[in-house]
């Protein structure tokens, strides 16, 4: 059986309340920026900052602005964003 990857253009449609469910959002947002912002030019903290705006109505960033930022970094760290 084949395994695929999930296309990272496509976001999770299921939103928690929580950090795993801001760490799925948070990648799937990363992952399909490019795609989304061709040419974009940003740099690295300029993404992360766009990214965090796109992400501004999750609940997680709502109601935890500092944890939900504290994961951002965490998780580009490893990913290595």
């Amino acid at each position: 059986m084949a395994v695929t990857r999930p296309d990272p253009t496509t976001p999770s449609q299921t939103v928690f309340n929580n950090p795993d469910g801001f760490a799925m959002a948070f990648s799937d947002a990363w992952d399909s920026f490019d795609v989304r912002h061709p040419g974009h030019g940003l740099t690295r903290d300029e993404r992360l900052e766009a990214v965090m705006v796109e992400l501004a109505d999750h609940p997680f960033q709502r109601d935890w602005p500092e944890q939900a930022r504290q994961l951002a970094a965490f998780r580009m760290r490893l990913l290595n964003y």
